[in-house]
């Protein structure tokens, strides 16, 4: 059993490693395998509702593209969790990220989710990207994994703080995309709007493209640091790459104003040329699930997931960052009543 677990963290490690550096949506390149327990790119196969006692429930298990991190993680749990559960079974499925998980389970499709902890707030309160919608409510979180931090980059030697962006060819972001609320809260922040620059609507990756053309002064990107794109444009730009601080009164105001920030600082080192610590804020990966899983389903996966922590981080570096000690840090919804069983009986008080 061991040397097949080994094997199969081994072909899981292969993708993981490539996609280390990737977020949560469809921005990088593909990577080519696909983790056990995983069905491929646009087969959502239906949820199923808790079963009778004795059997198990098959849990789908919506993730991201098949180049990002979320399929990959998704793809290791299965291969590391599925041995040792006895209530549960997951299969991984590959989604447009966190916006079309949410509905994914709305529509019961899914049962579980990665996405991240803005889109769920907004999902929760109907705000932002779910302006206008109904809040949802059937679901629960389980744990957040990992920040996903907010990158404001640039080649440009003139622009040295976030105030030096107005005037400039700014890339906000997609639109309607996290990154692009997550751009508007900052502008707002500083007390600025998109008609203070020469804003265009671009993903991260569209965005360094443009900047080494000259096209675009400076970007927003929303992802684990360092990130491929970014590496990428550091390597190759031949000028230093600058990713801008916050300071710390401004982000004590997006902290205040937006539960789901929490102050990050990105290492000295973290991209070629950039030689100081950054500080900025992140949003975090979050793992939840629809309320009608029984509790006892969601305790065991969770407990299982800390018990083979280990092979979880063998399998991708994201789970370095999951602790019992962070688990519940950036949880922005209610929990799910098998997640606070899970913390009860390890002594953590959750609300």
């Amino acid at each position: 059993m061991r040397k097949k677990l080994a094997l199969a963290l081994a072909a899981v490690m292969v993708m993981s490693m490539a996609l280390a550096s990737c977020g949560g949506g469809n921005d990088n390149k593909p990577a080519g395998s696909t983790p056990a327990g995983s069905t491929p790119a646009g087969s959502t196969p239906a949820a199923s509702t808790p079963t009778p006692s004795g059997n198990k429930l098959d849990i789908t298990m919506a993730t991201g593209s098949t180049s990002a991190n979320y399929y990959a993680i998704g793809g290791v749990m299965a291969t590391v969790l599925n041995p040792v559960l006895t209530q549960s079974n997951i299969n991984v499925t590959s989604t447009g990220a966190s916006k079309a998980n949410v509905q994914l389970l709305q529509d019961n499709e899914a049962n579980f989710a990665i996405l991240q902890n803005d889109v769920a707030y907004y999902a929760s309160t109907g705000t932002d990207l779910f302006d206008g919608e109904s809040p949802y409510e059937d679901w629960g979180a389980l744990c957040t994994i990992y920040d996903e931090v907010v990158q404001v980059f640039t080649l440009n030697p003139d622009i040295k703080s976030f105030t030096d962006l107005k005037g400039k060819t700014v890339s906000v972001g997609a639109a309607g995309s996290g990154d692009n609320f997550a751009a508007g809260q900052i502008f707002a922040e500083f007390g600025m709007t998109f008609d203070d620059v020469n804003a265009v609507y671009q993903s991260y990756s569209d965005s360094a493209e443009g900047m080494k053309d000259g096209k675009i002064d400076a970007a927003f990107c929303v992802s684990g640091a360092p990130t491929t794109a970014l590496v990428d444009l550091a390597a190759t730009a031949n000028k230093p790459l600058n990713i801008i601080t916050l300071e710390d009164s401004h982000i004590d105001g997006l902290m205040s104003n937006y539960p789901f920030y929490a102050k990050t600082v990105i290492p000295s080192g973290t991209y070629d040329g950039l030689d100081r610590d950054v500080t900025t804020v992140s949003i975090r990966a979050m793992l939840v699930a629809r309320n009608d899983v029984s509790e006892d389903v969601v305790n065991e996966l969770m407990t299982a997931m800390f018990d083979k922590l280990s092979d979880l981080q063998a399998g991708h570096g994201k789970f370095a960052n999951l602790t019992l000690e962070t688990a519940t840090d950036g949880v922005s919804i209610a929990y799910h009543a098998g997640a606070k069983k899970f913390y009860a009986d390890n002594g953590i008080t959750v609300d």
